[in-house]
């Protein structure tokens, strides 16, 4: 365990500059992500830092909803409060038509949000189980 903690210390001393800010922007985006989320009634928000882990994002936001139509309308509504918010644009969307599993790339962060049976099969966050998470309730609606 302490030699994680050191691995760990070590690896973040040696990011750039360029890098922690490109980190800290992906951060304030995901809890951005997690807050229209949970203002839009999902459940079980989770942020889990993959940065250094895969080379596709920074960060994974998953979250669940009770059905395909609140799942269809979390993505929809995701996609506008997240860039109002933040000006940032999602890139691209997947499975929208049958909306059990949505996918949204924000570029450093990528959502899933699935429909509560869906996520519970598939049960990504045990890919990344050794993965640091990102407190929700920084992203709590005040």
């Amino acid at each position: 365990m302490a030699r994680r903690k050191a691995e760990t210390a070590v690896a973040e001393s040696e990011v750039s500059p360029k890098r922690a800010a490109q980190l800290a922007s992906a951060k304030k985006l995901a809890l951005a992500i997690a807050e229209a989320g949970l203002d839009r009634k999902a459940l079980n928000v989770e942020i889990i830092d993959v940065a250094g882990k895969v080379d596709y994002a920074d960060y994974v936001v998953v979250m669940s909803g009770r059905s395909d139509r609140q799942v269809s309308a979390l993505a929809k509504n995701l996609e506008g409060d997240v860039e109002a918010k933040t000006r940032a644009r999602c890139l691209s969307v997947e499975g929208l038509p049958q909306a059990s599993w949505v996918l949204m790339d924000f570029g450093d962060v990528i959502v899933h949000i699935f429909h509560e049976d869906t996520r519970g099969y598939y049960d990504l966050e045990s890919l990344w189980i050794d993965a640091t998470r990102v407190p929700v309730a920084e992203a709590e609606p005040r």
